[in-house]
């Protein structure tokens, strides 16, 4: 991951408007205090740091940029002492700005990012602030409104299948139509957790297929939940209880995951829309009980009885 991290600005893949806007500012020497959110793995820090690497040179880089992650202290002493010291010291020998970078800043304390409020606009003229987080809600209003925001969206398959194969082709993977297509699927759109499945999956297969990817992440196979679905819907309760328990066992497959893959099945299956909405609540019933903490077991027999019981209807109407 950190391997083919971007470089340069050009290098980022997705984004295009929100990097071409940046790209401006700094050619301008316009540039304001930034605020990056979105879902992790979209691009966040690594545009940031594309940035510093092109404004400063590298000898310079120590001295003009101040990077604070969750894993520092940024409580409210760090942001009237550290950061106000670095922000308020003017460069010597050097026009421009200096830049502070917080990422995950929606880990701050509410009294941290007050203390910021009155340190980003006092040191504008030689500071400029980017705060990086994945929560837009948990910035104070007050912060957001002093920065320019951008959304990083999750990342769309056109924008990262040229990727992964750039990594392949450098990493001499070997990696089928359908492994790259469950990459893709299974990473929903962040570009980290696409490249440590692909990782993880050739270290321990050695050839990344859609099995191997599933089989690797945890996650249950398309056919196996058709089987399910089919057992379900087609044997009787007890053989279907058996023969799922089987397969979760073998597989070691979550309830969590089957009840998500089999919701998208239910909105695929053609059901009469009545039954359908009964049976999307019973999942929803069972969704919120499994996260409660209740026993699988139980909530397997639930599922599979809401199955049945729309077997029932179905035949019953028909």
């Amino acid at each position: 991951v950190e391997k083919y991290r971007p470089q340069a600005l050009s290098e980022l893949v997705s984004h295009r408007d929100i990097l071409s806007t940046v790209q401006r500012f700094i050619s301008e020497d316009r540039l304001p205090h930034l605020l990056l959110y979105g879902p992790p793995g979209t691009g966040k820090t690594s545009t940031i740091l594309a940035c510093a690497r092109q404004l400063y040179r590298e000898r310079e880089f120590g001295s003009m940029v101040l990077e604070l992650n969750a894993s520092d202290d940024r409580g409210i002493d760090i942001v009237r002492g550290p950061i106000l010291s670095f922000a308020s010291t003017r460069t010597i020998f050097k026009k421009g700005f200096k830049l502070v970078i917080l990422d995950e800043a929606d880990a701050m304390t509410q009294d941290a990012q007050n203390a910021l409020r009155r340190v980003i606009e006092k040191f504008t003229e030689n500071t400029r602030f980017c705060l990086i987080c994945n929560y837009l809600s948990k910035i104070i209003p007050a912060l957001q409104s002093r920065c320019t925001r951008f959304r990083f969206g999750p990342l769309t398959p056109e924008l990262m299948v040229p990727r992964l194969q750039h990594v392949i082709q450098e990493e001499g993977v070997d990696v089928s139509e359908d492994g790259m297509k469950a990459l893709v699927t299974l990473s929903s759109g962040d570009m980290r957790r696409a490249l440590n499945i692909l990782q993880s999956t050739f270290m321990a297969f050695g050839k990344v297929t859609e099995e191997s990817v599933y089989t690797c992440t945890g996650h249950p196979l398309k056919s196996d939940i058709a089987n399910i679905l089919d057992w379900m819907l087609n044997q009787d309760f007890s053989t279907a209880y058996r023969k799922i328990m089987e397969l979760k066992t073998l597989k070691g497959l979550a309830l969590q995951d089957i009840l998500t893959e089999i919701h998208l099945f239910v909105h695929r299956v053609d059901f009469p829309p009545s039954i359908r909405i009964q049976l999307l609540i019973k999942l929803a019933d069972i969704e919120y009980r499994l996260a409660a903490g209740t026993s699988e077991k139980i909530q397997l027999s639930s599922l599979i009885a809401a199955f049945q019981v729309t077997r029932d209807l179905v035949v019953a109407e028909a």
